[in-house]
């Protein structure tokens, strides 16, 4: 595996510091397994992340054996197993946060996955040729892009025409709930940035950039999604 470092960066300060200031916490949360993390997640958000996680990797085939493209990674906490059982595949994993990747990394080689290459950098500006995936997953990383548009048209070049993406990303106007805890919480502490889509903006672009072979699944103020990339 390798790490690639490029100078420009578009998450902001707050951001940064939030992640780097809460690491410990983050699969905790994330995946619900500590008791505030599962009153967090599954009580006030009603979203098992593991379930929504388990839905969105189902998208790949267990028997994958292209080129695919995770950003942002985060700590892989939720791909590990799932490229465990990608062993053909080439697989390269983006992120922002060295952190993150430095967590990702020491999963990967504990569970012996040694076809993932670890990449430091923005969505906004990936270091990839145009087409050069076969796959694009994104878990719950839209919302934390500060130029969303930006970041879904990046994707769109480096996908291969007829490539698939999949993933899920919070959307605003869904859930009561959720919107508050997105707007009072997860946007004050960096994790979140806004603006928002709306589920209908988020679809309409999706079309827009890569055409009508969309299927969506909304699960309270989170979209899942999988698009095939005909344009």
């Amino acid at each position: 595996m390798y790490k690639l470092y490029f100078p420009q960066k578009l998450m902001t300060k707050a951001q940064h510091n939030a992640y780097i200031k809460q690491m410990h916490r983050y699969d905790a949360l994330m995946t619900g397994r500590s008791w505030w993390g599962h009153l967090f997640m599954n009580g006030l958000w009603q979203v098992d992340q593991l379930q929504m996680a388990a839905e969105v990797l189902a998208m790949i085939p267990d028997d994958f054996v292209g080129r695919l493209l995770d950003v942002p990674v985060g700590t892989a906490v939720f791909t590990c197993d799932k490229y465990k059982q990608l062993a053909k595949a080439q697989i390269t994993a983006l992120d922002y946060s060295e952190k993150m990747l430095e967590i990702a990394a020491h999963r990967f080689e504990a569970e012996g996955v040694t076809n993932v290459s670890l990449v430091q950098g923005d969505v906004g500006t990936m270091p990839f040729a145009d087409g050069e995936f076969d796959y694009l997953l994104t878990m719950s990383g839209l919302q934390a892009f500060p130029d969303k548009e930006r970041a879904l048209r990046e994707m769109h070049r480096v996908l291969k025409p007829g490539g698939r993406l999949c993933g899920c990303f919070y959307v605003r106007g869904e859930h009561r709930v959720g919107d508050w805890i997105a707007r009072h919480i997860l946007e004050r502490k960096g994790y979140y940035c806004p603006p928002h889509y709306t589920a209908t903006e988020a679809v309409a672009l999706l079309r827009d950039l890569f055409g009508e072979r969309i299927s969506v699944h909304q699960y309270h103020a989170m979209l899942i999604c999988s698009v095939i990339k005909d344009r």
